[in-house]
């Protein structure tokens, strides 16, 4: 009976561990031409908050907790949170993948798979330097870009500019 008890204990756990893992196994890579939709307006009410963010960025990773908050926070006010990670596509399975595991982020996060950088920053932001964190905020009336890194009230008080 222990046996027995044994087993299901482990294929319960390699259940579990499948169903995780199938939460980043749907990673959607997109080179630019496919990130521009998630970019911009569009014809709905809603508020979108577009980060750019990278595992190898101290920065970013600090303030991924926020960005997540953020989601839980307004998800029943119209507020999407998209985070767009700029990893080196060699490296979605290596360091992505279970980045996103130990982490358990529930904002849908995209790949950016683009090596010609020169020409898709400037049409995010033609401000932008390239330089992560960034973030993009927009909805059908306005949008705003920030070159910097947020804490929760900050990022908060920014969103709260777009939300009627």
């Amino acid at each position: 009976m222990k046996h027995v008890f044994i087993i299901i204990l482990v294929v319960f756990s390699l259940f579990e561990d499948q169903k995780s893992e199938a939460n980043t196994q749907d990673l959607k890579v997109l080179n630019f031409d496919e990130l521009q939709s998630y970019l911009g307006s569009k014809d709905d009410n809603k508020t979108y908050v577009v980060n750019f963010w990278a595992t190898w960025c101290a920065p970013c990773v600090k303030e991924l907790p926020y960005f997540e908050q953020l989601n839980a926070n307004y998800a029943n006010k119209s507020v999407e949170v998209i985070l767009v990670s700029l990893d080196f596509p060699k490296q979605i399975d290596t360091k992505l993948k279970p980045f996103l595991k130990k982490h358990n982020l529930k904002s849908e996060v995209l790949v950016l798979d683009d090596v010609d950088s020169n020409t898709w920053i400037p049409k995010v932001n033609k401000n932008w330097s390239g330089a992560i964190p960034a973030t993009l905020i927009y909805n059908k009336d306005k949008k705003e870009f920030y070159e910097r890194s947020f804490d929760y009230q900050g990022l908060e008080a920014q969103l709260k500019q777009f939300i009627k």
